[in-house]
């Protein structure tokens, strides 16, 4: 009896669907995202910080997104990054810039994450840009490396040469920061995941996309697709997986989180960008 039991088991197990755990990453720009008051020296005078309604509705948007992982962009440190995502269920890692517009990581408690050296090279000698968020997750199935950023805004789609755009040129040096990072990870062979406001339209013969491709082969989730937020447009906030990371992602699961509120009073209370999502499936 006990041998036909342990057949039927095994018979079970064979037969059964085979399982992979998934992860759900996400980004988003929250838009000046502060608790210092309105007239404070380091924000300019026409940012408007948040009421507690506003929060509160922003807290019900992260629940809705209920990512596992979520790189975050303009966000004033974990005390406001608090409000927004329920500290008992995430954890937070943000970069050490002395800025109000940082760069950082909303993690999922549970999860084992290891911080790496912030990606200095992204802010560029005297400028007031932005160091990336370097984060490793150690998972059951192996390493995963995740880099949050938000790169310079003003060239979605100029040339990166034209010099009659200061932002241009800036972004053409950030750019080779991003290839080094992307080469890095692809010597090492670890999986590796960029996520947040690029600030540029990556679509057709983009010569950024190009370049950052040149580094390794990548997948960009939000290629050849238009964003609904706010009215509809180009994506300028992207998910670009790496190595073993490109067969992870599942480009279907791609979705847009778009507020429910559509006047323009509403997108300053709660951000003028929506938070953009995808699904890994990872192997057993």
């Amino acid at each position: 009896m006990m041998r036909i039991f342990a057949i039927l088991i095994g018979l079970l197990i064979s037969f059964a669907p085979a399982s992979a755990a998934e992860l759900k990453l996400a980004t988003w720009n929250l838009d000046w995202l502060t608790l210092r008051p309105q007239g404070d020296p380091a924000l300019p005078p026409d940012v408007q910080p948040r009421h507690a309604e506003d929060l509160d509705r922003l807290r019900w948007y992260a629940l809705a997104l209920d990512a596992d992982v979520v790189a975050l962009q303009e966000v004033d440190g974990p005390d406001v990054a608090a409000r927004v995502f329920p500290p008992d269920r995430y954890g937070f890692h943000f970069t050490s810039d002395p800025v109000v517009q940082r760069v950082g990581f909303a993690v999922r408690r549970g999860l084992k994450v290891t911080a790496n050296p912030d990606l200095v090279g992204l802010e560029l000698p005297g400028t007031r840009l932005r160091s990336g968020a370097d984060v490793t997750l150690d998972l059951p199935e192996g390493r995963l490396r995740l880099l949050a950023v938000h790169l310079k805004q003003g060239c979605r789609q100029d040339r990166l040469t034209d010099t009659r755009r200061v932002a241009c040129p800036q972004l053409r040096a950030q750019l080779a920061v991003l290839q080094g990072w992307v080469a890095q990870r692809r010597a090492e062979g670890v999986p590796f995941v960029l996520m947040g406001d690029f600030n540029r339209w990556m679509d057709g013969r983009d010569a950024f996309s190009a370049a950052l491709q040149e580094a390794a082969p990548l997948l960009r989730v939000t290629a050849g697709r238009s964003s609904p937020c706010w009215g509809g447009g180009g994506f300028i906030d992207h998910i670009i997986a790496g190595g073993a990371a490109t067969a992870w992602i599942t480009t279907e699961t791609l979705r847009v989180l778009v507020y429910r509120e559509t006047d323009e009073a509403a997108r300053a209370r709660l951000s003028d960008h929506c938070p953009v999502s995808v699904r890994m499936r990872l192997p057993d």
